[in-house]
């Protein structure tokens, strides 16, 4: 069965909030390959590149759950506008710095650290404000489009990003994604009001903390949440590989390779997400997840042992389809489990799991890569990944039996 596009065709303020990150979306991509291709060109270090992740995981933590908690006691359009600008001007500082004859490593350090906080106000706002815009039987639709947008900007991006980095370097890159952040702009501005209203009146709410314990103790609560969050952490903690795609298109002698690396994992979850209609028929959602970051565990072990470049994009396209099963199912099952008023909070909690995971599989990679080579650093990462999965399912089993509730539609 076909993507179902049907909230793209009736609900014209999602299909403006898609627009605007499908756009931004790309952007965002050409610098996620341009940042570590810049800074490998300017250290030749695994170990540096992999320091990225580090770098960025404080602000990943800490204003992710205070970000969730803001995005459900504010206007979720104003607080994307101001992230979305404010990561405009992270772009327009990684610009000027790459403008420089010697561009600054702790420059880039410090604006992606600035990137990455924004992000954490930024990435709640959205997940609050897309659930609010959608229909309850749109949520399987909405989670299978809002993945599908992200992968067509993985492939697109990266590929993108290749041709820019080999034509104009970082700059091109740089200025790229800032164009794309002003025209996002455009179409948050263009969502109407009356639809996002705030989810309370300021003066009824606690204050911000016990906001945040409320949004906490929700999740914890919750094994089939808490089982969506671990696996997400363990799969990429031990099995992201990005950090060493920079010496891998080093040893391939082409700059385009890290940009083709990094889209191969997209174009295996844009097939599976163009043909995601069959997810809205699956029911065991936590069992999906399950098998699913198990596969991409097995593909990440494959990509180690790949003996020439067509091997490795071909196993990396397999993790990436896994991983997109794995998204649709997990973005499903939040929709469906977290109510409006919880959904900043939760989406917090969210981007904490699935991006402090490919932050410290980053750091993993590029430490251990330096001790011991790239494809040990891959195919170890993998077999850990796998078996660690596979535990979270046995360690959690109302996670693991989770069944999702049939879809409501209008009549």
């Amino acid at each position: 069965m076909l993507l179902d596009i049907g909230p793209l065709r009736h609900n014209t303020a999602f299909r403006r909030l898609f627009a605007s990150q499908f756009i931004s979306g790309l952007g965002t991509m050409v610098s996620y390959v341009a940042v570590p291709w810049q800074l490998y060109e300017l250290t030749r270090s695994n170990a540096q590149v992999g320091l990225l992740g580090l770098v960025q995981l404080v602000p990943v933590v800490v204003c992710g759950l205070l970000g969730g908690a803001v995005a459900d006691r504010v206007d979720r359009k104003r607080l994307l506008m101001g992230s979305e600008a404010l990561m405009a001007l992270c772009l327009a500082g990684l610009l000027a710095n790459a403008l420089q004859a010697t561009p600054s490593v702790w420059a880039l350090y410090g604006l992606v650290a600035v990137l990455q906080g924004a992000s954490g106000f930024h990435r709640p706002a959205l997940e609050a404000l897309t659930q609010k815009l959608a229909q309850p039987h749109e949520f399987a639709a909405v989670s299978a489009l809002s993945s599908v947008r992200g992968t067509v900007g993985m492939v697109g991006g990266p590929a993108l990003a290749g041709l820019l980095l080999a034509r104009w370097g970082a700059v091109g890159a740089y200025v790229f994604d800032f164009a794309t952040f002003i025209a996002a702009l455009f179409f948050i501005a263009r969502i109407p009001r009356e639809r996002i209203a705030p989810v309370d009146a300021l003066a009824e709410r606690p204050h911000l903390l016990a906001d945040l314990a409320e949004g906490l103790r929700f999740a914890w609560a919750r094994p089939e949440l808490m089982g969506t969050y671990i696996v997400d952490i363990v799969a990429m903690a031990f099995a992201f590989p990005i950090a060493l795609f920079p010496a891998m298109a080093a040893a391939d002698g082409r700059t385009e390779t890290v940009g083709w690396l990094l889209s191969a994992m997209s174009v295996g979850a844009l097939v599976i997400g163009l043909f995601s209609g069959w997810t809205v028929k699956v029911s065991r959602r936590g069992r999906a997840v399950v098998v699913a970051a198990a596969v991409w565990a097995l593909g990440i072990v494959a990509l180690g042992f790949a003996p020439g470049l067509l091997l490795a994009l071909a196993c990396l396209a397999v993790a990436g389809a896994a991983d997109m099963v794995s998204g649709v199912f997990r973005g499903t099952i939040w929709n469906e489990t977290i109510p409006n008023t919880l959904r900043g909070r939760l989406a917090g909690i969210e981007m904490i799991s699935y991006l402090t995971g490919p932050l410290i599989g980053n750091a993993r990679a590029g430490f251990m890569a330096d001790a011991v080579g790239v494809p040990a650093a891959i195919w170890s990462g993998g077999l850990v990944c796998l078996a660690g999965v596979i535990a979270t399912g046995f360690a959690l089993p109302r996670f693991w039996a989770y069944r999702g509730r049939p879809a409501a539609h209008p009549g």
